[in-house]
């Protein structure tokens, strides 16, 4: 009866490891929280954290910590914080590198309360008018029916030369967006938006070597529909981005309370 539970038990842990194999292929950089989540609320795996951590841990497939780029914890003015879907939205940038091409622009546009990627741009250029691109596709995706009929929208951006343009703070005023500034050296300003172009670059940029922008451009499209649709958030009780919204809708005909508290610290 031992040996047969034992046997068990050996062969669940086979199946487990050879599943976090699988995942740990596709996402090099996944730790053994977000493998877990993974697992568990995706792929209907019955296991808790312990046993993930063990598996990974045995076989060195646990993302190591560097230390020296621990960041400095410091008291900085308070930031927007969302209380509603399509309340507070945020856009930000980051450079790829194609092989033998060169630097190419992905502009993100963030809903901080659901977490999901609403809009996006790739490109050659990073103008007023691509940041703007990235903006009207997350209106026309979010607001179908209007974007003025929803209430005051407020856009997080740094204080670069697109956002603050007098293009860019033109379209937004003619919008009804409300936009706001992080402030200058404080790098939580704008932090939410940052960490999930984080998640992007380990995930999809630093996998592997790009040699084709049409080909990136292809596979940015597939990763963002993925997060949305397949990535459980801890901050959101590990639903997914598009599975939270529509919760939210769901349970409030009004998408967001203009009234709420914007700001905390």
């Amino acid at each position: 009866m031992k040996r047969q539970k034992a046997k068990s038990i050996e062969e669940r842990n086979r199946q487990i490891l050879e599943q976090i194999n699988q995942l740990k292929g596709e996402h090099p950089l996944w730790g053994y929280r977000r493998v877990w989540a993974y697992m568990k609320y995706r792929q209907g795996y019955q296991v808790n954290k312990k046993p993930i951590y063990r598996l990974m841990k045995e076989n060195r497939l646990l993302v190591s910590q560097i230390k020296q780029l621990k960041a400095i914890r410091k008291k900085y003015p308070e930031k927007i914080r969302a209380s509603a879907v399509n309340q507070v939205w945020a856009v930000d940038m980051t450079k790829v590198m194609i092989t033998a091409y060169g630097w190419i622009s992905v502009i993100i546009v963030l809903d901080w309360y659901t977490k999901k990627i609403v809009g996006w741009y790739c490109g050659e250029t990073s103008t007023t008018r691509q940041w703007l691109s990235a903006l009207n596709l997350a209106i026309v995706k979010q607001f179908p029916t209007g974007i003025r009929e929803n209430g005051t929208l407020h856009l997080v951006s740094d204080n670069g030369s697109q956002p603050t343009s007098g293009k860019f703070i033109n379209e937004a005023s003619i919008l009804g967006i409300k936009q706001v500034f992080a402030s200058y050296n404080n790098p939580k300003g704008n932090a939410d938006t940052e960490r999930v172009i984080r998640t992007l670059k380990e995930d999809l940029v630093w996998t592997r070597e790009w040699t084709s922008i049409y080909e990136f451009t292809e596979e940015l499209t597939n990763w963002i529909n993925r997060y949305n649709d397949a990535y459980p958030h801890p901050s959101l009780g590990y639903m997914t981005p598009v599975e939270f919204e529509q919760k939210e809708i769901k349970q409030s005909p009004l998408t967001r309370s203009p009234n709420s508290p914007l700001f905390c610290s």
